[in-house]
């Protein structure tokens, strides 16, 4: 007995027995479970519930059968799994927002793009699709194989004569083991369109298809749910490769409301986004203000189709909190796309090409094989026509041989030894009945002995020639696709780059304003539009005592602001990156922005929409050297900034201005000296460069200004007592570079050396700050325009031992509203724009 016990008793090695056992399980999953057939593009649980309805009788043109009736035949008969995978697969065919042409004609409630399951198998009803009758036909003239089902008690088919490509047509998703399958729905008229290029060029041209001329035909995925793909790149590599990621974006719409608001309206979702899911993620995302400016959240989708409707705030801009829902949640999604479907029972990575001519090869296989059925049954139809054709032209004497016989075997026997006939054609004879004797049916026999004969040659032709049988395809496809084909509901969309913090900013004017200690803000229009008028100006910051705004100037959200400092250096920032403040905030530390390093300060702002040839920067150091650069020596500004001109150790940079080749160049110096020169004298040199002598000066002299001829028609000169005067741009005559230049501003005890200059017009406002951080504002209209050699009048009145240490034009005065500083900033926005268009 325990001999026994022991003999039953197998060794086995643990790992090998593991690695056997899961071999065999992944394998099972990938080729029995998991992926698609190639040639029908059906799992196998697709397969056999669309089979099982046809063996229940269940078409389009039949009522409705419980779905626990279709189930129960599926799992009884071919898939020996659970109802739940069954009826999951039942109903995912029949849910118009999963696939694109549903094979499955449901009748009840099979979920929502909500998410919503469908109801219990119990409650539902289902019949076949009449587009899933194409799935099917010819299944019953041997086109395809047949195996034993998993008792051996019925026979299944192995794949469907699928008269249409229903892998790219419906697409498919699968998770196998060790990969997973993820291909996109297509529009079936480009799907038939490509496979009928296919039999073109290899019937008339007698050549491949190249895969380029199939991305032609077939323009991207098509999704149930409609929205757009962004761009081609992904559909490309997609179905050049077999891998691709396609970004795919809701439809939108933004609608102005009665109130002055404006909402957001989603009509289309990506595919497979789930409707609640979305709106709840948009929820959270308001509630956790990391979307600011949404004050309404409602679903209004109904019968008529679906529509979200997102309420937005008045001051709010519609399109940046578009692009943050874009960026944040599945309005904007990825459709990761990997083309592997089962090929000879082998899982493989398939291209657009391989997807279709696999396809191809099997309709040759199907329609070869329905051939040979139908030619089969029209010769074995025919031998027995030939037969009663026979007998009827001796009628008589076949009369007479089948009353003479004892029974049916004598006569069979006699019919066959008299005219030389086969079993079946004798058998044919015998079970004739007597109208066939008629004229009537004698002619009917004939014609139908005719047809079946154009018939057998027909056939036999499609057999012998291919590009007979590829025609045959080429014309049945067509009407399906003439039947069944719709219009695109997926639009391809612009080729975008990836979405960047830009995107999420709108293009719209902005005003810059940055003061003299170093501290920046970025004001919209509106702030300042929004404020009440009444003649007294804008109070443009709310700066400390000793501060004031030094420059004020309006350029969009995307331009570039330059900034230069007095060690030669540039640093860049987007105008968006700048925070946005109040009209009356102070603003944000400059050193917050910028990696400016200790002892650096700003000394020119430059507004640049983009590095363009045809624009330089112009620069003007403290020793009179002047420097002209193309301004694209300057697109690649690192974080740390950019060398933007080499200096001596004892000299500084005073000056940038954005210059065209068409302006006058004017350096002033503290000693009084000035000088006006064309900028095409000055030779355009690299950014490495020193720059050349600009102005000669005298000893302990050195240059305090630079200004443009187009910046205003006089220029004002104040000197570090507090006196100043403006005199006629025109009374500085052009030279050229490198001299002393003319006499600008007399000195003497009593005005001290010139502190600063600024070219001007009338409506312009000075602020001077003196060295103990008083400040005094001026009209421009003010102050009296005299000659060169003059010292001009006392614009301030200052103790003893306190000087003027800096003097700044801005746009800000007492007697222009807020609108007109809009408007001349606006302006000077066009100009700059038009300028750089022109060049």
């Amino acid at each position: 007995m325990d001999d026994n016990i022991f003999d039953k008793i197998h060794e086995v090695d643990l790992k090998k027995t593991m690695e056997n056992s899961y071999i065999d399980y992944a394998m099972s999953v990938i080729a029995a479970r998991a992926l698609p057939d190639v040639r029908d593009g059906l799992k196998p649980v697709q397969r056999r519930v669309l089979y099982s309805m046809i063996e229940l009788n269940n078409g389009p043109d039949k009522p409705h059968r419980k779905c626990a009736r279709i189930v129960g035949d599926t799992m009884g008969k071919y898939h020996p799994h659970g109802d739940s995978s069954i009826y999951g697969a039942l109903v995912n065919m029949a849910q118009e927002w999963s696939t694109r042409y549903p094979l499955v004609d449901g009748h009840g409630n099979f979920g929502s793009v909500d998410g919503d399951g469908a109801a219990a198998m119990r409650y539902t009803e289902a019949r076949l699709s009449k587009i899933s009758m194409e799935m099917t036909a010819d299944i019953n003239k041997d086109t395809v194989d047949f195996i034993p089902n998993f008792d051996e008690t019925e026979r299944e088919p192995v794949v469907l004569p699928s008269r249409y490509p229903n892998l790219l047509v419906n697409g498919t998703t699968g998770i196998a083991v060790g990969m997973a399958t993820n291909i996109p729905p297509h529009n079936i008229k480009e799907v038939i369109q490509a496979v009928v290029k296919l039999i073109d060029n290899q019937v008339i041209e007698n050549r491949e298809t190249d895969i380029d001329e199939l991305i032609e035909i077939i323009k991207g995925p098509d999704f149930p749910t409609g929205a757009t793909i962004l761009g081609r790149n992904g559909i490309e590599e997609a179905y050049r490769t077999g891998r691709g990621k396609i970004r795919v974006r809701a439809v939108t719409n933004i609608e102005p409301m009665q109130n002055g608001k404006n909402r957001i309206v989603v009509t289309e979702l990506p595919y497979m986004v789930n409707k609640a899911r979305l709106i709840e993620k948009i929820a959270e995302l308001v509630r956790d203000k990391k979307i600011d400016g949404i004050t309404d959240l409602r679903d209004e989708s109904d019968r008529t189709g679906m529509r979200i409707c997102i309420e937005l705030r008045r001051d709010v801009n519609a399109n940046v909190i578009l692009n943050q829902l874009y960026k944040h949640t599945q309005l904007q999604d990825t459709f990761g796309v990997i083309m592997i479907a089962l090929v000879d029972n082998q899982p493989r990575v398939l291209n657009l090409f391989e997807m279709l001519n696999y396809y191809l090869l099997h309709q040759k296989e199907v329609v070869t094989r329905r051939t040979k059925y139908e030619l089969n049954k029209a010769q074995e139809r025919a031998h027995i026509l030939e037969g009663l054709l026979i007998a009827l032209d001796n009628i008589d004497e076949v009369i007479h041989i089948i009353r003479s016989s004892k029974n049916v075997s004598d006569a069979k026997e006699k019919l066959i030894e008299r005219f030389g006939l086969t079993d079946v054609q004798s058998q044919a004879i015998v079970d004739m009945r007597l109208r066939a004797l008629t004229g009537l049916e004698r002619e009917k026999l004939e014609a139908e002995y005719k047809e079946l004969m154009q018939k057998i040659a027909e056939l036999q032709a499609i057999l012998a020639d291919e590009n007979k049988l590829l025609g045959v395809i080429r014309e049945e496809i067509l009407i399906i696709a003439e039947k069944y084909g719709d219009e695109r509901r997926t639009a391809i969309g612009y080729d975008e780059s990836e979405i960047l913090m830009e995107d999420l900013i709108p293009i719209e004017n902005t005003v810059i304003a940055m003061t003299s200690l170093g501290y920046i803000k970025r004001m919209t229009v509106n702030n300042f539009k929004s404020q009440h008028r009444g003649g007294k100006g804008i109070k443009g910051m709310q700066t400390i005592d000793e501060d004031f705004i030094e420059d004020l100037l309006m350029t969009t959200t995307h331009h570039f602001i330059m900034f230069f400092t007095n060690k030669g250096k540039v640093y860049r920032l987007k105008a968006y990156e700048i925070p946005e403040s109040s009209r009356t905030a102070r603003g944000t530390a400059i050193i917050n922005l910028l990696q400016i390093t200790p002892g650096e300060k700003i000394t020119a702002v430059i507004p640049i929409k983009e590095y363009k040839k045809g624009r330089y920067l112009f620069m003007a150091t403290k020793n009179g050297i002047v420097k002209k650069t193309d301004i694209t020596e300057y697109q690649n500004v690192r974080k740390t900034g950019l060398q933007a001109i080499n200096l001596r150790e004892d000299d500084d940079l005073i000056e940038v201005k954005s210059t065209n080749k068409e302006k006058d160049i004017i350096l002033v110096t503290k000693h009084g000296q000035c000088i006006r020169f064309s900028e095409n004298d000055v030779r355009t040199t690299g950014r490495n460069s020193m720059g050349v002598i600009g102005m000669n000066l005298s000893d302990g002299d050195e240059v305090i200004g630079m200004q443009l001829n187009t910046q205003g028609d006089s220029l004002l000169i104040v000197s570090e007592f507090g006196l100043g005067k403006r005199t006629y741009l025109d009374e500085f005559t052009v030279q050229y570079r490198g001299g002393k230049g003319v006499k600008c501003y007399k000195i003497t005890e009593k005005t001290g050396n010139v502190i600063g200059v600024k070219a001007v017009s009338d409506n312009n406002e000075i602020m001077m700050i003196t060295t103990e951080g008083i400040i005094i504002q001026l009209m421009v209209s003010d102050i009296s325009v005299l000659g060169r050699i003059t010292s001009g009048v006392k614009l301030i009145n200052m103790d003893d031992n306190i000087t003027v240490a800096s003097i700044a034009k801005v746009r800000e005065n007492l007697n222009i509203t807020e609108d007109d500083v809009i408007k001349q900033l606006e302006e000077e926005l066009n100009q700059e724009m038009n300028e750089e268009k022109n060049n």
